[in-house]
């Protein structure tokens, strides 16, 4: 995939694959890396991968970079089953080459914003081997009716860090803490928090988020 990678240090020990939102790209997130005091203390190889340009219907069929289209305004109704499962083969293989690298799983945190954070929910949980953790920004579940179906064992392990704002008018609060809940409700380690925000990311969500990387990391 096409990506920006960023690191902390040589020979990277450890590994965070951050996926954008919609209409966003790579280079969205890449400021947040000298904000991260954890991973300041270790060599951490950052990769922020573009998703692919395809059509999305609610925005007129206008095509732009997304991980899958949104059919509809009830995003967690309306789900594009093939591109999200396009998108999940595309993360599936970002982290299997830097497992590949020499980075085990167990140091790996799979993160994401809006689409991205679905994704990263969608992707972390179905994996074989259990990540550092997965950290879910202003998203929700996908295909959370059958969840039990999707996640894997070894996903039950793997801790959460779900973030997001209270007055968000894109994906509303009760998406992010339905999600939070059901996944609470069958055995996962979520760390749900909210602050007075849009859809955006705030200093004090980075800050919570270092934290508990530096907790998965330690």
């Amino acid at each position: 995939m096409e990506r920006v990678v960023v690191e902390t240090g040589s020979n990277p020990t450890h590994a965070v694959v951050w996926l954008h939102g919609l209409g966003a790209d790579g280079h969205d997130f890449e400021p947040i890396v000298p904000q991260l005091k954890s991973a300041a203390s270790r060599p951490v190889r950052f990769i922020f991968p573009h998703a692919p340009i395809r059509p999305v219907t609610v925005n007129g069929g206008m095509a732009m970079r997304a991980w899958y289209d949104i059919l509809g305004l009830d995003i967690d109704r309306d789900q594009d089953a093939e591109g999200i499962q396009n998108s999940l083969a595309l993360v599936d293989a970002l982290i299997d080459e830097q497992v590949e690298q020499g980075i085990p799983a167990s140091r790996i945190i799979l993160a994401g914003f809006s689409q991205g954070g679905a994704i990263a929910l969608r992707c972390g949980l179905a994996r074989q081997a259990p990540l550092a953790g997965i950290v879910a920004l202003s998203c929700y579940l996908l295909d959370a009716a059958s969840l039990s179906e999707w996640a894997s064992s070894a996903g039950r392990s793997t801790p959460i860090f779900s973030g997001h704002g209270d007055q968000d008018p894109i994906v509303p609060l009760s998406l992010g803490s339905a999600a939070a809940r059901q996944l609470e409700s069958a055995g996962y380690s979520v760390q749900w928090q909210t602050w007075p925000m849009p859809h955006s990311v705030c200093m004090e969500e980075v800050q919570s988020i270092d934290r508990w990387m530096e907790e998965r990391w330690g």
